[in-house]
């Protein structure tokens, strides 16, 4: 475990470096489509060991003297009260999260543009919000016949109704909360607007996935399907690079149905197109930075598991269908991995199968050793685990009880009597603060926290579905979890 399979320094050197070139090409001015997630890339982390979760970031930061951020948010996404599953939090709480994240690190943020409006008091609401917050906001419409109809979009009816963003820095990038918030428009729309000033400008896309240069069906490239399975999209081998160079290459099927509508809004701006493919619009150097190829099929193969364990749960919550199940199937048979090759999962079934079917969970430590935790009258199974790994990770002998029953039962009767809590078992939680509060007179509880950065990148299975609050710390603490798609309990209301 716990291989590196990814040289995170050379990819922040290189990617910079291949920006600031992009930039030059177009004279000075470029507007970045920046895709994905840029403060918490985990899926990244995951599949590419040595990827730094915020590596996107601290790119930019590199390069904090000539960038600014402009943040795109849909007016319908605000409207429908548009929610980040990974964070829980809606569309436009996730802007302001954003601005306080870039301003925290030394980016500046130019502005928010508000994308497909049309009259949402939704929208209205919030962008008085900003400008009282001293936020600068832009407006965009929607085009009738977008994004095909070309003559209208680029005409003082199109992307000419969209107000003109000022800018000052010779890098723009164009983030989002998430998908379909409008980011290629916009960079587009300014495009236009640039070109009706005499300024020129360019435009570029940094995705992270698919790795243009990774063969199709390699395992990294196949996780990354696995992450867009509900979506039901696809990669494939770009034509239009096929037929231009004679080089086989990597990109997302939307990518390339689009390309042709957008080089033909691009050689209407500005005369020409300076590109001849999807892959050619692309800045990503992620796949030149791996420096471990076996290292990271196999933490690829690992992500396909669990998003196939996670769809399967999502289908037990009615959240999502057959679909994905479907799609993550057929991912796992192209990558030639089952459940089978997810250790933790066959320890945790079996552990639960000597409890008589109780709850049991597993946990898989850097040295590969498994240890695993049964449920008690004192401690959920995710809790018995968690304790046990600390207790393996700082060598404390197993007979060593890091949390007596002295300690645990007075929390549980706050819990069931003076709370009204049903459940008297500690959560996850509530064991890290009982065992915090232990440690300032306990050098035994003070030795297994020391230890608790040694969980990150641990894998984790459950035998049944977990509480909102123990699937929270586990991500946390760095660990990946995966369930078996059946509750505790024949309840309808889960926690």
């Amino acid at each position: 475990m716990n291989k590196i399979g990814f040289d995170n320094d050379k990819y922040l050197s290189m990617q910079s470096e291949h920006i600031k070139k992009r930039i030059a090409q177009f004279g000075g001015k470029l507007y970045l489509e920046f895709g994905g997630k840029l403060f918490d890339d985990y899926h990244a982390s995951r599949v590419l060991p040595g990827f730094a979760p915020d590596s996107k970031v601290r790119m930019l930061a590199q390069m904090a003297d000539q960038a600014e951020i402009v943040i795109a948010i849909s007016a319908g996404d605000i409207e429908k009260n548009k929610v980040r599953s990974d964070l829980g939090i809606t569309y436009d709480v996730d802007v302001l999260r954003l601005i306080d994240a870039f301003r925290g690190i030394g980016l500046y943020v130019g502005s928010v543009v508000i994308t497909q409006y049309a009259g949402q008091a939704a929208a209205d609401a919030f962008k008085r919000r900003l400008i009282a917050l001293g936020v600068k906001v832009y407006t965009h419409y929607p085009i009738a016949g977008y994004p095909s109809n070309v003559q209208l979009i680029v005409s003082d009816e199109g992307y000419g109704k969209n107000e003109y963003i000022e800018t000052s820095r010779p890098l723009v990038v164009i983030t989002a909360p998430g998908p379909g918030s409008g980011k290629m428009a916009t960079c587009l729309s300014q495009l236009y607007h640039e070109y009706k000033r005499g300024i020129s400008a360019g435009y570029a896309k940094f995705e992270t996935f698919p790795i243009w240069n990774l063969p199709l069906k390699h395992p990294v490239n196949l996780a990354y399907e696995a992450a867009t399975a509900d979506l039901n999209d696809v990669n494939m081998i770009d034509p239009f690079h096929l037929e231009t160079y004679g080089v086989t290459t990597v990109n997302y099927n939307r990518d390339v149905e689009i390309f042709p509508v957008v080089n033909a809004i691009f050689e209407k701006i500005a005369g020409e197109s300076p590109y001849h493919s999807p892959t050619d619009m692309g800045v990503n150097m992620a796949g030149k930075c791996i420096i471990d190829d076996d290292a990271c099929r196999e933490a690829s193969c690992q992500e396909i598991i669990r998003r196939y364990y996670q769809a399967l749960c999502d289908k037990r919550d009615g959240r999502s269908d057959d679909t994905a199940i479907h799609k993550l199937e057929l991912l796992m048979q192209q990558a030639k991995v089952s459940i089978e090759d997810r250790p933790v999962v066959s320890a945790a079934l079996k552990r639960s199968e000597e409890t008589d079917g109780n709850p049991a969970a597993a946990i898989e430590l850097p040295d590969g050793t498994i240890v695993t935790g049964k449920t008690s009258s004192l401690l959920g199974a995710s809790s018995a685990a968690l304790i046990n790994a600390l207790k393996h990770l700082a060598h404390i002998p197993d007979n060593l009880p890091l949390l007596p029953a002295l300690i645990i039962e007075p929390i549980q009767q706050l819990k069931t009597q003076g709370l009204g809590n049903h459940n008297p078992r500690l959560h996850t939680d509530e064991v890290l603060i009982a065992l915090s509060i232990s440690a300032t007179t306990n050098p035994v509880a003070k030795l297994a926290l020391d230890h608790l950065s040694g969980l990150r990148g641990c894998e984790v299975h459950s035998s049944v579905i977990l509480a909102q609050v123990d699937d929270n710390v586990f991500k946390k603490l760095g660990m990946n979890l995966t369930c078996e798609p059946v509750h505790q309990t024949k309840k309808l209301y889960h926690k």
